[in-house]
């Protein structure tokens, strides 16, 4: 057997710095579909935010073997907790100005924590959110060959009204199952969402083992992940589900789906490295058997 065969077959993780190699793992003989993943841009008119975000879109489009689409994970903007209204629409607007400048590839993208401004009214500013990012709903789907991708909201209504909490509402619950039902058997499916579902890394960002138990909160980490992963548990065409939030970089395998945290384009929110995972960006190969590849990618290298 070849060693791109072998190396499709595996479903890889990894970090990949040069376009050659990346390359090198697509079996060339075969259809695929390549996505670049990246999410938390967090664009601000400080300390070349703008510039690293344009560099990052360059990269993308230098690979030998383009994408076909772009998705765009959240978190377009460092926004949010600490800006005010008039700084959040500075920012949305710097970041949609880069994307019509530098970006030439189809692109669509799902809402993050950072893009909503916490006022009174969590629902409205959800809605100014999303008419910033070019959505009309903030949750929906696209066929592309043999894959369906599903793309979901995991910002929701906190109690307290400076929070949020990570889950799915009961209306996109009920939209998803319809979803996941109504896709043929043979239609691969792969799941983004701003918050992971399910992690590794969201253990070790931050010291979290206190009182002899590991504490992750419901904002880290999809407080619905037991639903949705007994969800996908009926449906074995669901393969592959990736993230961002976190800005780490992990895989986790669990009932036949493979979970992805693909790092962050921002790295330590534009001050290099963040733990060990540097500023990057995911190029997925989705094969037209069910198998994918997904590689990390160093920008900046």
């Amino acid at each position: 057997m070849k060693r791109r065969t072998i190396l499709k077959n595996l479903g890889l993780a990894a970090f990949v710095t040069s376009p050659d190699l990346l390359d090198a793992k697509l079996d060339l003989k075969e259809k695929s579909i390549r996505v670049a993943h990246i999410t938390d841009v967090h664009v601000q008119p400080f300390i070349g935010a703008a510039k690293g975000f344009e560099k990052c879109l360059h990269h993308i489009q230098s690979l030998k073997i383009k994408p076909d689409l772009i998705l765009n994970g959240g978190d377009c903007i460092m926004g949010a907790k600490n800006s005010n209204l008039k700084q959040i629409t500075r920012q949305f607007e710097l970041f949609n100005s880069i994307i019509s400048s530098e970006n030439q590839l189809p692109y669509n993208a799902c809402m993050g924590n950072h893009d909503v401004w916490y006022g009174a009214d969590f629902e409205g500013e959800k809605r100014r959110a999303l008419d910033q990012i070019g959505l009309d709903i903030p949750y929906y789907s696209i066929d592309k060959g043999t894959w369906k991708i599903i793309v979901l909201d995991s910002v929701q209504k906190h109690t307290n009204k400076k929070k949020y909490t990570a889950q799915i509402d009961e209306q996109q619950l009920e939209w998803l199952k319809n979803e996941l039902q109504n896709t043929p058997e043979d239609t691969h499916i792969m799941i983004m969402s701003h918050v992971p579902i399910l992690s590794a890394c969201v253990f070790f960002d931050g010291k979290n083992f206190n009182n002899h138990s590991w504490q992750v909160s419901g904002s880290w980490m999809h407080s619905d992940a037991q639903d949705l992963i007994e969800l996908f548990y009926k449906h074995k065409n669901v393969k592959l589900a990736i993230s961002g939030h976190i800005h780490l970089l992990d895989k986790v395998e669990y009932n036949g789906v493979t979970y992805c945290c693909n790092g962050a384009v921002s790295g330590a929110w534009w001050m290099g490295k963040y733990k060990q995972t540097p500023p990057g960006y995911a190029v997925i190969d989705l094969h037209t058997d069910g198998q994918f590849d997904v590689n990390y990618v160093n920008y900046k290298a």
